[in-house]
């Protein structure tokens, strides 16, 4: 008898004896989690948690400080303690086969949150993450919109390099914008998905173009970069959310404070809930064996300042940013 075929049991026997409920009991977890760059990673940190509490799943969390070898180790560690699953937050796409290889040779599905990997689909059980070349496809589609013709020159503050929403926010935007020539991205660099470096990597921006006169909008590939941004705007005499337009993606609560304050223009939201998909098919896994779709997708929506601001920044608070 297989490992999962005796958990599966132990499942179903568990939800007989509490009449189909507490499917979840005894079921334990790991969470391999990138670290806490942002505050969306933060909540998406204390909503998995929060998840994981309310189903009775013993969840075991490991912070790998943004190093994939930290990630690695923290995976090889939840392979030797026997977990039923391990939930996986990639920091970059690329070098997961071998730990993973692993985990299949354990019989331990791999759920993947947030990030996609490169490699065979058969290392995981199935992806739940937002579409992320609609969010930037999203972003710059308001850009378009909002330009409406005028000459555009943007500067792109990039996710952390290799990681698929730095690479797919930044595919997604260039095809947005790539049917009208008066908007053109001058100046693209890594801000490490950092507040830090996204204020660093903007002041170089400024600096470079004029004190901020040949840029008419920032696009970043969070919402934390954005506010480090905004913050370098400013220092610079400039006005963001008017002499320089601010698009990003996530929605945090800091965007729609600095949208209350006319500092920031649009942002994609990026629910952090992406651990209650990936429990929902757990659950129906371990009851009966149902494989899930390889990918699940959430939502992509559009803020601006008419969507009251400060009311979204109340209720984003309450999510554990």
């Amino acid at each position: 008898m297989t490992r999962i075929l005796k958990t599966m049991l132990l499942g179903s026997a568990i939800a007989l004896a509490l009449g189909g409920s507490g499917l979840a009991a005894d079921l334990t977890v790991g969470f391999s989690q990138i670290g806490s760059e942002s505050g969306w990673r933060a909540a998406e940190t204390s909503v998995t948690k929060l998840e994981a509490e309310k189903r009775g799943i013993d969840l075991k969390f490991a912070d790998a400080q943004q190093k994939q070898e930290n990630q690695i180790k923290a995976i090889r560690g939840f392979i030797a303690q026997g977990v039923d699953a391990i939930l996986v937050a990639p920091v970059v796409a690329t070098g997961w086969e071998s730990v993973l290889e692993e985990a299949k040779d354990a019989e331990i599905p791999v759920i993947l949150l947030d990030r996609g990997i490169d490699g065979s689909p058969d290392l995981y059980m199935t992806m739940v993450a937002s579409d992320q070349v609609l969010e930037g496809k999203v972003a710059g589609e308001w850009l378009v919109k909002d330009a409406a013709g005028k000459e555009c020159n943007v500067v792109e503050l990039q996710g952390t390099t290799g990681s698929s929403p730095a690479i797919n926010r930044k595919k997604g935007f260039e095809e947005a914008i790539a049917g009208t020539p008066t908007i053109k991205i001058i100046r693209s660099q890594t801000g490490d998905f950092t507040r830090a470096k996204g204020k660093e990597v903007m002041e170089g921006f400024l600096k470079a173009e004029g004190g901020g006169k040949n840029i008419c909008a920032l696009y970043a590939h969070n919402d934390d970069m954005a506010v480090g941004a905004i913050q370098a705007i400013k220092e610079a005499g400039l006005k963001p959310g008017a002499d320089i337009k601010v698009v990003s993606i996530d929605a945090v609560p800091d965007i729609f404070k600095a949208m209350a304050d006319g500092e920031a223009n649009a942002t994609v939201e990026l629910t952090p809930n992406m651990a209650g998909p990936a429990f929902d098919v757990l659950e129906k896994f371990m009851a009966d064996g149902t494989m899930p779709p390889k990918q699940i997708i959430t939502e992509s929506k559009l803020y601006t300042p008419a969507d009251e601001p400060m009311k979204v920044y109340e209720e984003k608070k309450g999510l554990g940013y």
